[in-house]
């Protein structure tokens, strides 16, 4: 399979209407969307990308790491799964956390199937995203998670006030991050799908451009190094990338919500940002297989969390 950095990647190498007409036509080839739909941190990026065998979403101890829709496309010999990844479920408090909540509502309309996955070890109820899911017709999976950490018991009492409240397809115990579970399950998607030709072309991962991965790989950087409301203030965007002979050249601004933000994202000396960069350019050469120059740059949009047209130029749409 294609890293989602390859080159190959690009959603315009689709395959020929005759390839795809044919495998249609065979009745044998199934494929479909799946939507995977839960809490903050309840593990659905760590989920995808178990089951892509790739890291496609970016993933950290904190909350709230996901705010698109990522997509992930699972392909074996006679079926195609292309995965949602959404953010957490959660009630926006300002702009950029309901454009979140909009990627959540689409991915849910356009799924034939959807994962609810729930953190076992979290002692609150899901009951936001349960109401969410309240009205859907489509196959919804109970993906009871980290059952590595949690117990049995536990976790099954969890599924039961579930499955009293949702038309569950199938309840599942599993462990995103060891994999414990994955392949029963993937076998189970597999059998629900629709028959169909596959919408991308096998050896692909993903459909996004590596800009924007580039761009998530230097959030996930900036959510393991700093702090308390950083994270959360800061967007990035990829103002130029330029593939080039010896290495690939890459400028970015890291968006601050406030001025007093500036000072912290640069710390004292240059320090932090240089370790911002050092370590964002690592992770995006190990992504994309070939050296980086990476370049960034640190920018004042006061509010633009609050504030729709900013929201949506940042790539929040």
């Amino acid at each position: 399979m294609a890293h989602p950095g390859d080159r190959a990647a690009d959603h315009s190498t689709g395959q020929s209407a005759e390839q795809n007409s044919d495998e249609s036509r065979s009745g044998k080839h199934r494929s479909g969307y799946v939507a995977i739909i839960g809490r903050p941190n309840a593990g659905k990026s760590t989920l995808m990308n178990r089951l892509l065998g790739s890291k496609i979403s970016i993933t950290t101890p904190k909350p709230q790491t996901t705010r698109h829709q990522i997509i992930g496309i699972h392909s074996d010999e006679d079926s195609q799964i292309i995965f949602l990844d959404t953010p957490g479920v959660l009630t926006p408090k300002y702009e950029l956390q309901s454009a979140m909540m909009r990627f959540v509502e689409r991915a849910k309309n356009d799924a034939d199937i959807i994962l609810l996955i729930v953190d076992a070890t979290d002692s609150r109820k899901p009951a936001q995203v349960v109401s969410l899911l309240e009205s859907v017709t489509v196959p919804v999976f109970l993906l009871i998670n980290k059952m590595d950490q949690a117990d049995r018991g536990r976790a099954e009492a969890i599924a039961r006030d579930i499955q009293q409240k949702l038309n569950i397809h199938q309840t599942c115990y599993i462990s995103a991050l060891t994999g414990e579970g994955l392949p029963e399950l993937l076998l189970a998607i597999k059998e629900l799908l629709p028959p169909g030709p596959p919408y991308y072309p096998k050896e692909q991962l993903s459909e996004q451009p590596m800009r924007f991965f580039a761009a998530e790989l230097i959030r996930e950087q900036i959510f393991l190094l700093f702090h308390e409301e950083i994270p959360y203030s800061c967007t990035v965007e990829v103002t130029l990338y330029e593939e080039r002979e010896e290495m690939d050249y890459i400028s970015a601004d890291v968006i601050v919500n406030r001025k007093s933000q500036k000072g912290m994202l640069i710390g004292k000396g240059g320090r932090a940002i240089k370790e911002l960069g050092t370590r964002s350019r690592e992770v995006i050469e190990e992504f994309a297989g070939r050296k980086i120059f990476l370049d960034l740059h640190v920018k004042v949009r006061e509010k633009w969390r609050e504030k729709e047209n900013w929201v949506r130029n940042l790539g929040y749409r």
